[in-house]
């Protein structure tokens, strides 16, 4: 398996594997939509990292970004933020996940935190994430925190 940056021929997959997570989720939102006027805009501007986990296709993303002032997402300026992470439900549990996650923690570097929901706060919690004590109402979510 290898960790790369989104690029061009890996865009369809990604479009594919984003839209699969969003129904997961179960939002109701236009993900194509989405990825076409917030995803690879703010990519494009370097706003957001994008990384892709390939083999034999695609098979999970991560998307991470430094709080900025001018990022439209800015809830703790200065640390590295974890914004989402999806990989393809028949291969979860075999370390994608973890290879992604370390991956954009190495790029980050210093203080990181994400907003888990309930169901994977275990996974964040055996990366060594810790519950930071804040909550993100927005988002209906704990933070959680990790230092290198």
């Amino acid at each position: 398996m290898t960790i790369t940056p989104l690029n061009d021929a890996l865009l369809a997959d990604f479009s594919s594997l984003f839209c699969n997570y969003y129904a997961e989720l179960g939002c109701d939102e236009d993900c194509k939509h989405l990825i076409d006027e917030y995803i690879l805009p703010d990519y494009a501007e370097k706003l957001i990292n994008i990384y892709i986990a390939v083999e034999n296709g695609a098979q999970g993303f991560i998307i991470f970004q430094i709080d900025e002032k001018q990022n439209e997402w800015n809830f703790k300026e200065g640390w590295g933020d974890v914004r989402e992470l999806y990989v393809a439900p028949a291969i979860r549990k075999r370390g994608v996940g973890k290879a992604l996650l370390f991956a954009a923690e190495k790029a980050l570097g210093g203080n990181i935190y994400l907003l888990p929901d309930e169901q994977s706060e275990a996974f964040f919690i055996k990366c060594g994430y810790r519950d930071g004590g804040d909550y993100c109402p927005e988002l209906d979510s704990k933070v959680f925190e990790k230092t290198l």
